[in-house]
């Protein structure tokens, strides 16, 4: 996982896994586009990503069929096999399922996965969604996976917060006693950019962890993020005209790791 400054990490966007409710390609398909993606990353010069089922959208609200965090441990391993140290992996498995992403890093050597609601709750397009820190961290020490960071959002994108809504104070309960490795502070919604003004409440809240910017990250508004973030997870723009379901495009990574 990205460890130097203000480190960018890419998102590869899986397209529709087998019994996704939109129309699959197939796993190989899926295959073939997650491993052309984190090529693009390597060659444009980005040594992080994270993989995510964003094609399985309308998603669920809590734990996912089997075959998803096995698929994506298959795909995860398949990226580790063919770029081995150029691209460290994490796992993000939507909409909230933390112990299916845990068990997929685990399964495909992934250095951290990213947790939405991981304190709390939210109302979201699911309906409410409660954070499980306390299954999640268990199960990690079942595990034996106590080396995969959990990257936990503030006040994650696409949801409202059920009750507690000061940045600061959600910052602090989720790092502190949620037990987050790393902190996110995000966009309204995907694509959307951050607010830094929240990126530097969540700094002064908690100070002794690393706070990510989760979206929105373009070339133009990147040397704003370079200053107060330690990293950026940047995944729609990297992709030929923001489209989601395009491939990624090497120029705009290129272009992006230049500024």
């Amino acid at each position: 996982m990205p460890e130097d400054q203000c480190a960018l990490t890419g998102v590869l966007h899986l397209l529709p896994l087998p019994a996704a409710p939109l129309s699959s390609p197939g796993f190989a398909a899926v295959l073939d586009r997650a491993l052309s993606d984190a090529e693009a990353l390597v060659e444009g010069g980005i040594s992080s990503c994270i993989i995510e089922n964003l094609g399985d959208a309308p998603f669920s609200g809590g734990m996912v069929q089997p075959h998803v965090p096995a698929m994506i441990s298959v795909i995860g391993s398949a990226v580790r096999a063919r770029f081995g140290g150029a691209l460290s992996l994490g796992i993000n498995i939507l909409r909230n399922d933390a112990m299916s992403a845990l068990g997929a890093a685990a399964a495909c050597g992934a250095g951290f996965v990213r947790v939405n609601v991981h304190v709390g709750a939210a109302w979201t397009d699911q309906g409410l969604i409660e954070g499980r820190a306390h299954e999640t961290l268990r199960y990690r020490r079942e595990l034996g996976a106590e080396n995969i960071k959990i990257a936990a959002d503030v006040l994650v994108k696409h949801a409202a917060p059920a009750g507690q809504m000061d940045l600061q104070e959600v910052a602090r309960e989720t790092a502190w006693r949620g037990g987050a490795d790393i902190l996110i502070v995000t966009g309204s919604r995907t694509g959307g950019v951050t607010d830094l003004l929240q990126v530097k409440q969540a700094r002064e809240a908690v100070s002794d962890r690393p706070i990510w910017v989760g979206s929105g990250v373009t070339p133009e508004n990147l040397p704003a993020v370079r200053e107060i973030a330690d990293g950026a997870i940047v995944g729609t723009w990297l992709h030929h005209d923001s489209v989601l379901t395009a491939p990624l495009s090497l120029e705009r990574i290129r272009r992006l790791v230049a500024h």
